[in-house]
């Protein structure tokens, strides 16, 4: 009798901590968290959101902040799966590897992906050799130059379907793309504005065109079919967003370049 007093009074306990957190339906919890913990993609292939530590394989970032706050809203563990390109946490989808994971929304990923309104908005951006007669974004759309992106990646995408004369060329993660551009002397490399301003930084033989070619709207997201957990996850972005915990996550990681989204 004693023993069940003691469980129903944790499980109350927990009941309450969640609700002071933010409430979270029973629904909510069986769809972000099927397996009892919420497993969260990260991908440290977008350096604005996200860096592993080459030595300890350590995540952190603006999305491991988000994550971590989420896991303190639903009194639900997190696990953290590390993913190198966006393309492939996508992927993975079909393989139920993830519960939660940060992507630019994008049409063609919503076919399998629900998506929340944006948090942050960040730019794409072109990197080009110093003395290559590019300039600007209308320019690098022209015969014959050839444009190095990560494969899948929401510029990736989004270039597929507005590009009328460059063509793409599809290297993997955002450093395998870098290098194809290197190696093969392709005439642009694009990628997230954070990672092509530090690729410029550290090789005097390239720059960056300033001008974005897209703006890429950073979102959290759920499997297709959770709908409990996707409207959780929207309350909770649009909670984050107010509150000024994304402008304080991307401040405390560096990334005063990204903006907030703004709200609903």
């Amino acid at each position: 009798m004693r023993r069940r007093t003691f469980v129903q009074g944790a499980m109350a306990a927990l009941l309450c901590n969640r609700a002071d957190a933010q409430a979270t339906s029973q629904p909510a919890v069986a769809s972000l968290a099927p397996t009892g913990r919420i497993r969260v993609a990260i991908n440290y292939g977008n350096a604005a959101l996200a860096v592993r530590d080459a030595a300890t394989g350590k995540l952190s970032g603006v999305s491991v902040d988000i994550a971590e706050e989420l896991g303190k809203r639903t009194g639900l563990p997190v696990t953290l799966v590390p993913f190198d390109a966006a393309g492939k946490v996508s992927a993975a989808v079909k393989s139920d590897a993830w519960d939660v994971a940060f992507l630019a929304r994008d049409p063609e990923r919503a076919r399998e992906i629900t998506f929340t309104a944006p948090y942050v908005v960040i730019g794409g951006n072109y990197v080009v050799r110093k003395d290559s007669p590019l300039t600007n974004v209308a320019q690098v759309d022209s015969d014959g130059v050839r444009i190095a992106v990560s494969t899948q990646s929401a510029y990736d995408l989004f270039l597929s379907r507005t590009l009328k004369h460059a063509q793409l060329v599809r290297g993997g993660t955002t450093p395998q793309a870098i290098a194809l551009f290197l190696s093969a002397r392709y005439e642009a490399v694009a990628g997230v504005k954070q990672a092509m301003q530090q690729f410029a930084a550290g090789d005097p033989t390239v720059r960056m065109i300033p001008e974005s070619f897209m703006e890429i709207s950073q979102a959290m997201c759920t499997p297709a079919g959770r709908d409990p957990g996707s409207a959780y996850l929207s309350t909770f972005v649009e909670s984050i967003k107010a509150n000024g915990f994304v402008a304080q996550a991307l401040i405390r990681n560096g990334q005063a370049d990204a903006s907030v989204a703004p709200p609903l």
